[in-house]
């Protein structure tokens, strides 16, 4: 395959802040999969990596004109990091943000050790937070257990909580699909907390080591979400957006989504590791040891080096990198093919279908019949008899 022209620039910075974890959730991509390389990195990312990594934002930022970028604070726990190393973190990114550029800081947590300090360091910064919980306490804690296997439950609440008192920072939910879980019941647990945004999560899976199915013969998880899709619709009530289902909408009408487990529009984010090194997308690590690495890191290479690396010009390339059969499928424009690391297989690499190819077809063909059925409203969520 030949190198795309004009490959899209990155435009979200993931930090991994921080590479330890307070909880041992069992599905966990980072400490719980085929690369162990998290356990081996610095357990926080140095002052002095962060002004590596703002400098080579800033290049890229101002190399591609970008108006708008967004950084990402992740993990492990990127609360762990300290109130007071944040701080510096965060000042650190935004005094290399060249001018005319604005920077989005999120951060995505589990919830447990949010605290008055931690809201009032986010509102000095205009963080967006979002929490990890997977639905009610029997639901959550089926794999998201502290180190000790206990409970994390009432800890992320408490967090949620506490986060709901100033709405402006709460960024959302995100909670990863388990099939032993009441789909309905899970949506409207969470629905419960008022988020503007609920995300849910397929676990990662691979041909070599699928997703566990009480029928193979089903599509299950592709009728749990649909499940999600008719409660959330049939509540006109509900103000939060679920993005896999938006982009679902948008995407089955000709428009981009936002999301990079849907859609052919080049994905445009990249992980810079705790030690400064660029990494792919940082899922892969469920699929073998050393597939998002890259051999970059913000000490010695720009983020334009990255663009063109070999591992991710497949990112630029849409449907051409896909499996034959993806390609000439017509829902190819919605699913995208499915997300990378559900594509993999030592045999194949990443011409495969997605291992989630029956359940997105399933969805998308749900919410597609419901569209032709229904007046849908995006802003409302709400579905009307034309």
């Amino acid at each position: 395959m030949t190198e795309p022209e004009g490959l899209a620039p990155f435009r979200t910075f993931i930090l991994k802040v921080a590479n330890r974890c307070n909880i041992d959730c069992d599905y966990c991509f980072v400490f719980n999969s085929k690369d162990q390389a998290a356990r081996r990195l610095p357990a926080r990312m140095d002052l002095a990596v962060a002004r590596a990594a703002a400098r080579r934002i800033g290049e890229h930022a101002s190399a591609h004109g970008l108006r708008t970028i967004h950084v990402v604070l992740h993990g492990g726990e990127p609360l762990l990091a300290g109130v007071g190393h944040m701080a510096g973190l965060l000042e650190t990114v935004r005094d290399g943000a060249p001018a005319g550029t604005r920077v989005f800081f999120e951060l995505q947590t589990n919830g447990t050790l949010l605290s008055g300090a931690w809201l009032d360091l986010f509102e000095r910064y205009e963080v967006a937070v979002g929490v990890s919980l997977d639905g009610p306490p029997r639901a959550n804690d089926r794999h998201r257990l502290t180190h000790a296997g206990r409970s994390s439950a009432a800890s992320a609440v408490r967090g949620i909580e506490l986060l709901r008192s100033r709405p402006h920072l709460f960024a959302g939910l995100l909670a990863v699909v388990d099939l032993a879980n009441d789909p309905a019941e899970v949506h409207d647990y969470l629905a419960g907390f008022e988020p503007p945004v609920i995300d849910f999560g397929l676990p990662h899976a691979t041909h070599d080591d699928p997703p566990f199915r009480a029928d193979p013969g089903l599509p299950e998880y592709g009728l749990w979400m649909s499940r999600v899709y008719d409660a959330w619709l049939a509540r006109p009530e509900y103000r939060h957006s679920i993005r896999m289902l938006e982009d679902i909408v948008a995407l089955s009408s000709g428009v981009r989504g936002s999301v990079e487990t849907l859609g052919l529009a080049p994905p445009t984010s990249v992980v810079v590791e705790s030690d400064g090194s660029v990494e792919a997308v940082d899922t892969l690590r469920s699929v073998e040891e050393g597939a998002s690495w890259l051999g970059l890191d913000v000490l010695r290479h720009s983020f334009d080096e990255a663009l063109s690396h070999p591992k991710l010009l497949h990112r630029q390339h849409g449907r051409n990198a896909l499996a034959a059969e993806c390609r000439t499928c017509p829902l190819v424009d919605v699913c995208g093919g499915g997300y990378l690391p559900h594509r993999f297989s030592a045999a194949r690499g990443y011409r495969n279908p997605s291992v989630y190819c029956a359940d997105l077809e399933y969805l998308i063909r749900h919410v597609q019949g419901s569209l032709r059925e229904h007046d849908w409203n995006p802003h409302t969520r709400a579905a009307a008899s034309p």
